[in-house]
């Protein structure tokens, strides 16, 4: 049985509003990379753990239907998903509510139909997906 740990951190001084942080990841795919509430809540430069966790559900997700349209005898030529993070105030404080993956993908040999249920298929087993307890939904595409 396979386990893997991964690790990121998270350096942070001041307030919440006039506050400063970075976000390093271990392998060094960010070092030091700013982050904030301006960023967050107001759009400045920089970025934000929602951006953070659609970039790792999109890039899980889209993996895990690679793994999943192989075992089926198909490979994509090409796939581009992105996800749409929805973070709201909720009663308590906030809280994540959605993940909305909106996918499109050339993949030689298959129909819209097949491709839905492997991309449903996929957006159920991801590991990513699994360690969310929030609603996710898919809108996938072939193209030409």
């Amino acid at each position: 049985m396979v386990k893997m740990n991964r690790s990121a951190s998270a350096d942070w001084s001041g307030g919440l509003r006039d506050g400063k942080g970075s976000i390093s990841t271990e392998r060094g795919a960010l070092s030091a990379y700013p982050y904030g509430f301006a960023a967050r809540f107001e759009g400045q430069k920089g970025t934000n753990p929602e951006e953070l966790l659609g970039a790792a559900h999109a890039g899980c997700f889209t993996m895990a239907l690679s793994l999943i349209l192989g075992e089926a005898k198909l490979t994509a030529s090409e796939m581009n998903t992105s996800a749409k993070v929805t973070l709201e105030q909720v009663e308590g404080g906030f809280a994540i509510t959605a993940v909305h993956l909106t996918l499109k993908a050339k993949i030689p040999g298959t129909d819209q139909k097949t491709f839905e249920e492997l991309a449903n298929k996929a957006k159920a087993g991801c590991p990513v997906s699994k360690a969310l307890k929030t609603n996710i939904t898919l809108d996938a595409a072939l193209v030409s």
